[in-house]
């Protein structure tokens, strides 16, 4: 099972023009839909005279959406969307703004135009690997500590928060390949609490 999928890093521009018009390509990444809604107010404040604002996005397989801003049907947010699917990226969102030239460029050619604006948006950024986590909470005794450490060592765990007071307690990122065996481990050892978050 793959625990870590890619996202782009950053925000990526590009610029492709076509008998007039001008097609900006954006990327961005976004970690949910409240994201991209306020991700999509900005660029629209900030090309406010363009005439579209067509846009695709995946979250993850099962959230994705495109959108043609009144272009023709699946002329604009599709091949926007097949070019984050045909990069297998996550939490992106492809958004290509067209300034319209004057002459219409017929439904193929828009199709060109919004593939190869999305297309040169995402070449234009650096891609980052994200490793897919389950967090856990420990709760465990001061003895224990050199024992956690071991183990939180051994998975390689992302230590989000630790807390030393009359008890000690950390809240841990594991990757998600190795939580069965993580969860194992832990409950191998007498005085640690575990709990899923």
């Amino acid at each position: 099972m793959e625990d870590y999928f890619f996202t782009v890093s950053g925000s990526g521009e590009s610029l492709y023009k076509e008998k007039g018009s001008k097609f900006i390509g954006l990327t961005f990444r976004v970690k949910d839909e409240e994201e991209v809604k306020e991700v999509l107010e900005e660029v629209k404040k900030k090309y406010y005279d363009a005439r579209h604002h067509c846009y695709g996005y995946i979250l993850d397989e099962d959230k994705y959406r495109a959108n043609d801003d009144g272009e023709p049907n699946h002329s604009a947010g599709d091949p926007i969307l097949g070019q984050i699917r045909s990069k297998k990226l996550q939490q992106v969102l492809v958004v290509v703004v067209r300034y319209f030239g004057g002459t219409k460029l017929g439904v193929s050619g828009l199709i060109n135009a919004y593939k190869t604006a999305a297309f040169e948006a995402l070449e234009n950024t650096k891609l980052l690997k994200v490793v897919i986590e389950k967090h856990y909470s420990l709760h465990y005794g001061y003895e224990l500590t050199n024992e956690v450490m071991k183990l939180l060592s051994d998975f390689e765990v992302n230590i989000i928060d630790q807390n030393f007071t009359d008890t000690c307690r950390a809240k841990v990122g594991v990757r998600q390949s190795l939580a069965g065996e993580f969860e194992e481990e832990c409950e191998k050892t007498q005085g640690l609490e575990i709990e899923a978050n």
